[in-house]
């Protein structure tokens, strides 16, 4: 079973069953993840950190002021976190922070040539793993509150009224209770993940401040370290992609609600199939819930799994063609700005590409965290319809393109992108120019959904107004 959203994973997302992950495999014995991944064993400074936090979580109940806000205890979160870095992190140096400024200045200078948007980080900071997390836990709060307010209602939705007045003051319990389970998940995740992000934005997500672009000197110098080109030019070949995604989220103001909204539309989607776990309940036999093997079959048959609805599913694939065409945009981008100057340029943009796509530590915790896979599934085919729009119309067309969230390409456009970038020579951006072109074109597009809605009820021309042939003699 998966480790998907807080220890409930996804029957239609079986990757890592594909992948041959079995049950029994090198974390078998570890299910909560101690000590790290593939150890086969734990970590005992760890468990006793955590149940020191535990302990004081449930000594804490009851007394006045110690009820959290919100579904997730971000202070146990915070502190598992932390606690997972431990004491031995590489402390930041003023020449790493010097170094860091530098590359950025030089990237952005780079990057003047390559696209129309400008600089859209206000400054250019050098991070630890700790800043890090402090810096990027207000967006996973706006990430993970919906996942778990959704599940933590799930039960409680289900009671009759008389029983959840009767039930109030445990169920106000278990809300702490999951709180903390949530934000101890959370911790132990952002703990492993805040050692190997690179950037800000390296899991595609404007995790940070916004204006604020970030590197982080020691987890690149690990990074560089089984690399073959200087560790200087890597620096600056990820401050110039770090810089890329800021201009893009700095200049096309409607792109950061997007992506963060449609992951909150999926962890709203999330629901629980309690058809399912009655009849289970009613086929399992108590005695034999003291056999884990047994235990394991009846959690591996999907019952205890969010069922994934169409909501979901649309907005998981709006999800992964937007961030298909961001990552593809900064690649192509990025190529251009500093292909001629960097020699290892390309060989570099091969490894971050294969290491998004293989689902390395960073998507693995998204997963976990938010309960869907962060993978830009079509990235070689963004960047190749990118890279196509830059030699047939232009520089100045290509970001034009993101003036608008529907002038942005489909998934179907980046499998056959010819229609589609005959729309831009053609035209295609170019109404959105003009508010007035704009408004009569959002008008356009609401008769037609109007005209879909009314032939699928079954309703005839007679029934109301042509609009369409109104608006021609108009």
């Amino acid at each position: 079973m998966s480790d998907l959203p807080f220890g409930f994973s996804n029957r239609d997302d079986d990757d890592a069953r594909k992948r041959g992950e079995e049950p029994g495999g090198p974390d078998a014995n570890n299910p909560f993840g101690i000590g790290g991944p593939g150890t086969g064993g734990f970590d005992p400074a760890q468990l006793g950190q955590m149940l020191t936090s535990l302990g004081q979580m449930l000594s804490g109940m009851g007394q006045p002021g110690s009820a959290q806000a919100g579904p997730v205890n971000y202070d146990v979160a915070k502190r598992l976190a932390r606690q997972q870095l431990g004491s031995s992190l590489t402390p930041l140096t003023s020449g790493a922070a010097s170094a860091v400024t530098d590359a950025a200045h030089l990237a952005e200078v780079w990057l003047d040539g390559a696209t129309t948007l400008p600089a859209g980080a206000t400054k250019t900071v050098a991070w630890t793993a700790n800043d890090w997390i402090e810096e990027t836990l207000p967006t996973w709060k706006r990430l993970c509150d919906p996942v778990a307010e959704q599940i933590s209602g799930m039960w409680t939705s289900q009671l009759p009224e008389e029983a959840r007045d009767f039930a109030g003051p445990m169920v106000g319990m278990l809300s702490q209770m999951g709180g903390l389970a949530f934000g101890s998940q959370l911790g132990q995740a952002l703990g492993q993940l805040a050692r190997e992000v690179l950037t800000s934005t390296d899991i595609g997500l404007p995790l940070g401040p916004s204006g604020t672009a970030a590197l982080l000197p020691a987890a690149i110098s690990e990074f560089s370290a089984g690399l073959e080109q200087p560790e200087s030019e890597i620096l600056v070949f990820l401050a110039a992609r770090e810089a890329a995604h800021q201009r893009l989220f700095g200049h096309v103001p409607w792109l950061r609600q997007q992506v963060l909204g449609a992951v909150e539309d999926y962890a709203r989607g999330i629901k629980m199939d309690f058809s399912a776990l009655e009849q289970a309940a009613q086929g399992i036999d108590p005695m034999s819930l003291s056999d884990p093997s047994k235990l394991e079959e009846i959690l591996s048959q999907g019952t205890f799994e969010p069922q994934t609805t169409p909501e979901q599913k649309q907005a998981l694939e709006r999800l992964e063609t937007l961030l298909a065409l961001i990552e593809g945009w900064v690649e192509v981008v990025v190529t251009e700005a500093v292909g001629d100057r960097l020699p290892g340029a390309g060989a570099l943009a091969e490894t971050l590409r294969r290491r998004r796509a293989t689902g390395g530590p960073a998507e693995q915790t998204f997963a976990t965290l938010v309960g869907l896979e962060l993978r830009p599934r079509k990235l070689r085919e963004a960047a190749a319809l990118w890279r196509r729009l830059t030699a047939d119309a232009g520089m100045e067309a290509r970001d034009g393109v993101w003036a608008h969230p529907d002038l942005l390409p489909d998934s179907d456009d980046l499998d056959s992108p010819a229609g589609f970038i005959d729309s831009v020579i053609g035209g295609g951006t170019a109404a959105f120019d003009d508010p007035i072109a704009q408004l009569a074109a959002t008008e356009a597009r609401e008769r037609d959904e109007a005209e879909r809605k009314r032939a699928a009820s079954g309703e005839s021309d007679s029934d109301g107004p042509d609009l369409g042939k109104d608006s021609d003699k108009s």
